[in-house]
């Protein structure tokens, strides 16, 4: 029987002399896992509510346009405490959430129905520190900032705040890369196209077909500096990222090194990877070659879709996964310290030879372990591929990975209910529990159908603590970095809504504790380079930490 949150309670706890508000919401006590539990996601969308549909625009051979798909986003618009849902195309659909896993239409009422455009995908955030999460919209040829007006409309202010209409704009994602308390914001693009363009599709093994990114050129990406108020500069000249790849299909912002300044990775379609790290002058340089992550372990270019950050094996460092390309790696990217990076994928039992083409992408722990598990939704880019290639196929499954302790990879997906696997054009996949039961459910976007919301009803999950940030005068906690211990074990997570493919997901972290049922303490770095220590934290429910006075 699924899990509710029952109560909402306030506490003060006094921690080293200083009070601090510590919010709870209390449920009931998962049971501890065993390394025999099964993991179970349930397809529940239509049950849930959601009635929408994607289709792909030209039928039955696409261009490359035509196929790159659309994105989708949990997020919290009204501060109820319950998760909502945005699904990203032609037409833009808000779903409010009740908590229960019921979600009503609230598109028309919010405004966002009314948007027109060619939208791709999303990135939230509260630029203007008002205490409500807004939204860009990447589109082709457009893009939409939307201010949350109190949680009961969004407003179209992008003429207003000086981000201008991009070329194809793909991923994007809020952050504070300054340090200045005001979030700012990457827009990646793709790639030089248009209806004049040629060749609009190509010709292999003798049928017309998309042509692959490499016969176009690539579109730079922008920085956008945020005042905190609403108004963006183009900064991408002064802080050095002119120097990115282009064809960007992933981004994810990450404090990686300990640095204490968040540094952005951008995963490239068939170039070399990006990888951002400040500099002390206030300018960013493009690392990702030095560190290890431009290309795959053998020097390779590979087509980097989604992408996201996590400590996979819990060594107190994040490591970056990569989606990629049909028989590519599907890059995870180890970290050594140091700033160096080594391709592991391969070593942990992630397939090197897969025929599925990798998009969305999220490191969650299914079953509360305590380790990261995987999810990659999978779909072809050439809708003809069957022709092309007897031996691939253009919809594929969901493909779902459980984490070895750290140690390795096993692939679930034939374990799991055969609605949650089912061959879909899969491209979005966003992150966030719902239901705040403590299991992390997934939504993923199928470009060419139906969106599919998983349940998660994985039974035995191990204990759980959740973890919601929040600051004074609207300053965003994003990019924060938060640290659990109990007893020998420690781990370590980042409070983010990017990642992805051109998705957004809920930013509260849920820490999968095993079999422990309580923890020594919470250690939180805000974007401030502030920490706070909190002990006396109860187990299995959220918390909400604020700054200690």
């Amino acid at each position: 029987m699924t899990r509710r949150f029952l109560l909402y309670l306030s506490l003060v706890c006094l921690i080293s002399g200083c009070t601090t508000a510590l919010k709870t919401e209390t449920g009931v006590r998962s049971k501890a896992r065993n390394t025999a539990v099964r993991i179970v996601f349930r397809e529940v969308a239509t049950e849930a509510g959601l009635q929408y549909r994607w289709e792909r625009p030209s039928k039955p051979i696409g261009n490359i346009l035509d196929l790159i798909g659309n994105g989708c986003a949990f997020l919290d618009y009204n501060n109820d405490g319950n998760l909502d849902i945005l699904l990203v195309g032609p037409q833009v659909a808000l779903y409010q959430g009740d908590g229960t896993g019921k979600f009503t239409d609230v598109s028309a009422a919010t405004g966002v129905s009314g948007l027109k455009g060619r939208f791709l995908g999303c990135a939230t955030g509260d630029f203007n520190k008002d205490g409500f999460v807004d939204i860009y919209i990447t589109a082709y040829r457009g893009g939409v900032l939307l201010q949350n007006e109190a949680g009961k409309s969004f407003r179209d202010v992008t003429k207003a705040s000086g981000i201008v209409a991009q070329p194809w704009g793909t991923a994007a994602a809020f952050a504070d890369l300054d340090g200045d308390s005001n979030l700012d914001l990457y827009i990646g693009n793709y790639v030089q196209f248009g209806p004049d363009t040629d060749p609009q599709l190509c010709v292999q093994k003798g049928f017309k077909t998309a042509c692959a990114p490499r016969q176009y050129e690539p579109e730079p990406g922008f920085l956008y500096k945020g005042d905190g108020k609403g108004k963006f500069t183009d900064i991408t000249q002064q802080a050095g990222f002119q120097t990115l790849s282009g064809k960007a299909l992933g981004v994810a912002i990450a404090d990686y090194d300990g640095s204490g300044q968040l540094s952005v990775s951008v995963a490239n379609d068939e170039m070399p990877g990006d990888l951002m790290k400040r500099r002390a002058d206030g300018t960013f340089e493009n690392v990702a070659k030095l560190a290890g992550t431009a290309t795959d372990s053998e020097g390779n270019l590979h087509g980097g879709m989604g992408t996201d950050w996590g400590d996979v094996d819990n060594d107190g460092k994040l490591d970056l996964f990569v989606a990629t390309y049909q028989n590519e790696v599907k890059t995870l990217y180890r970290n050594d310290g140091d700033g160096l990076f080594t391709d592991r994928a391969v070593a942990l039992g992630l397939n090197s030879a897969s025929p599925m083409v990798a998009f969305g992408t999220r490191l969650v722990d299914f079953n509360n372990d305590g380790f990261l598990d995987m999810v990659i939704a999978n779909g072809h880019v050439q809708d003809n591929i069957g022709q092309i290639d007897p031996r691939t196929t253009f919809l594929q499954p969901t493909l779902f990975y459980q984490n070895n302790a750290g140690q390795s990879f096993t692939d679930i997906t034939a374990t799991l209910d055969k609605r949650v696997t089912k061959p879909i054009m899969g491209r979005g996949l966003a992150s966030g529990d719902y239901d705040n039961d403590g299991r992390v459910d997934l939504l993923i976007v199928d470009s060419d159908g139906v969106p599919l919301l998983l349940h998660n009803e994985t039974t035995e999950a191990g204990h759980f603590l959740g973890i919601a940030l929040t600051q004074p005068n609207g300053t965003s906690s994003l990019g924060a970095t938060v640290t659990v211990k109990r007893g020998s074990e420690t781990w370590v997570r980042h409070y983010h809504s990017d990642g992805s493919y051109m998705s957004a997901s809920d930013p509260r972290i849920v820490f999968g504790l095993g079999t422990q049922a309580t923890v020594d303490s919470v250690t939180v770095r805000w974007s401030s380079q502030k920490e706070d220590t909190y002990t006396k934290i109860p187990t299995d429910q959220y918390i909400t930490l604020s700054p200690k006075q």
